[in-house]
């Protein structure tokens, strides 16, 4: 008998940014850990991409208007966003393999 999916991408979000917090000190592990918690809470694999791929991107966008706004220079706006997203683009790998790996467990 078929289990109904009782995933929730929002949940796995939430799931990998407080494991990612708790397990900072470990850079690769951690994010892995996390990403694979996140993926299973989300229910399957394409909510788990989701789930580890929207909040980098806000953040990102987030980054880009905040720091326009702060410092009313477009170009050190651009700056500081990019700068997020090159951390974001070291970050995510381990998190979206663990989020994989966790939607395939689920």
């Amino acid at each position: 008998m078929a289990e109904g999916n009782n995933g929730s991408v929002l949940m796995g979000m939430i799931w990998m940014f407080i494991i990612s917090l708790l397990l900072f000190w470990l850079p690769g592990l951690g994010s892995l850990i996390a990403g694979i918690v996140g993926g299973k809470q989300a229910g399957g694999v394409l909510a788990g991409l989701m789930a580890a791929l929207l909040p980098g991107l806000l953040v990102a966008i987030g980054l880009f208007f905040a720091g326009t706004m702060l410092t009313t220079l477009p170009v050190i706006g651009a700056t500081l966003a990019g700068l997020g997203l090159l951390l974001y683009v070291l970050y995510i790998p381990p998190l979206i393999i663990g989020a994989l790996i966790g939607g395939l467990l689920a």
